[in-house]
């Protein structure tokens, strides 16, 4: 039977949605236990949230005259697309740009940013929300790496954005990303 009360919106985490650590790190196991320190707070990312892609892609065997006779999966992709407002974060910098990329503790000390064609390492990626009901909901992508920054605008209506999309590769268990989902406060039944 239908039931609104499993109707709900995504709206991120008050103290930020996005966090990043090393490649390796240990991974959060539920929606509710603090992330280590190991995890780095990446900050607000603009009001078109973020978006994730993850399909596939079929293709049909086809016999003499034309019938399809088989479908076969020829690739399936896990993406994440957000916009990162914290332009002046070291953390949403070293994402974009690599970690070795990036110098310095922050803008009152001096920040240095280089550009180059270097790859971008993989990371563990946690998304936390906060859903209709307080029902926590934490996305972790083990195995993610920046494949894709879209173009930087500096005007005088909009925030310094950096529109990034994350690509989630397989771990050892062959899963792109986790989903854990618990109400704030909830006993286990």
């Amino acid at each position: 039977m239908a039931n609104t009360a499993n109707v709900t919106q995504g709206k991120p985490k008050i103290a930020g949605a996005f966090s990043i650590a090393p490649a390796g790190t240990a991974l959060p196991t539920d929606a509710v236990t603090a992330l280590t320190e190991d995890f780095k707070n990446l900050g607000y990312i603009s009001k078109d949230g973020l978006t994730n892609s993850n399909s596939s892609e079929s293709t049909d065997i086809t016999a003499w005259g034309g019938d399809a006779v088989l479908t076969t999966d020829s690739s399936k992709t896990d993406t994440f697309q957000a916009t990162f407002i914290e332009s002046l974060n070291p953390e949403v910098l070293k994402m974009v740009y690599g970690d070795s990329n990036v110098t310095g503790a922050d803008v009152d000390a001096g920040l240095t940013v280089k550009a180059n064609s270097l790859d971008t390492k993989a990371h563990v990626y946690v998304i936390d929300q906060v859903l209709k009901g307080d029902v926590l909901k934490r996305i972790v992508v083990p195995n993610g790496t920046v494949t894709a920054v879209g173009d930087i605008s500096y005007k005088d209506d909009d925030a310094v954005g950096y529109q990034v999309t994350i690509s989630a590769a397989p771990d050892n268990d062959g899963n792109t990303h986790y989903e854990y989902l618990k109400r704030k406060g909830a006993e286990p039944k």
